[in-house]
């Protein structure tokens, strides 16, 4: 079974190529790499995946930016195969990632969304485990091995807090390309896509084997979005639109939660002192409007 993996590029050239070899190093080695650069100004790129000579791996570069979420749609169009994987391009696949996701589509079939045990590492490749990473950890499911989740159940979870790691998160070709990730979203595009699947009958399987690396650090686009508050802004929209939509559904504790949206708020919280301390007037305005409305 070839595996797509599809890699949309925007920022660090060594960590895009740290990523990259992580990809060449799978045991598993049947897969398809799909490459496209949002126009990252650097003209070496090119060369640098010519050099590789792997029949593998495409690349394309768009003429245009297109931002995240175009980026994001653009790529997601080119998967052909029935498992896909939309990697990060600063993260880093474990040598057994690939196989691992194999074998956990085979042994459940009915399972749409494959999440991995991860490791969270910073710039420099060291684990960390900052305030979001531990505040993942109290809301992911309890317990390790496999456990499977639907319906309302997996959708109050995600709402209570975040605690995918997106790029790290192997998927049913099917699901992710008949859904597809909202529009208008630049930040919050993985869990709308997460809570879609929830809404139309899809399973998450959630392991504690380790299979990821999930790079953190304070340069990322959704680290920046976040100390300027505009991060806020748009899960402040997200949170409004899914409760209408999870009441409408019927589902009325998912649209309390997502109503609440209480661990969005604390992260904004976390946000507003260091905000303040460094002079960032309009970002603590957005944190603090996110925190009363």
């Amino acid at each position: 079974m070839t595996v797509d993996v599809l890699f949309p590029f925007y920022g660090d050239v060594a960590l895009m190529k740290q990523a990259v070899h992580s990809v060449l190093r799978q045991s598993y080695r049947d897969f398809k790499m799909t490459v496209i650069d949002d126009g990252y100004p650097d003209s070496s790129i090119r060369g640098w995946f010519d050099s590789l000579g792997d029949d593998r791996i495409s690349y394309e570069r768009n003429d245009d930016n297109l931002g995240a979420n175009g980026n994001f749609r653009k790529v997601l169009a080119r998967a052909t195969n029935e498992l896909v994987v939309v990697m990060g391009s600063d993260d880093v696949m474990l040598p057994n990632y690939l196989q691992w996701l194999v074998d956990r589509a085979d042994e459940y079939p009915g399972a749409s969304i494959f999440q991995p045990g991860v490791v969270v590492i910073d710039e420099h490749g060291n684990s960390v485990n900052g305030l979001v990473d531990a505040v993942k950890s109290i809301y992911r499911p309890r317990g390790s091995g496999v456990r499977v989740l639907t319906g309302e159940r997996l959708a109050v979870s995600l709402l209570r807090g975040d605690w995918l790691y997106f790029p790290s998160l192997g998927w049913r070709a099917e699901t992710i390309t008949n859904i597809g990730f909202r529009e208008g979203y630049e930040v919050v595009l993985d869990l709308a896509l997460a809570l879609d699947v929830a809404m139309r009958g899809g399973s998450l399987l959630v392991d504690s084997q380790l299979a990821f690396m999930y790079r953190r650090h304070m340069s990322s686009y959704s680290s920046v979005r976040a100390v300027s508050g505009l991060r806020f802004d748009e899960e402040r929209r997200f949170f409004e639109n899914i409760s209408a939509e999870m009441a409408d559904k019927g589902w009325i504790h998912a649209a309390r939660v997502a109503r609440l949206h209480l661990s969005s708020r604390l992260h904004a919280a976390s946000l507003l002192p260091a905000t303040v301390r460094h002079g960032n007037r309009d970002g603590a305005r957005h944190l603090l409007r996110h925190l009363v409305k």
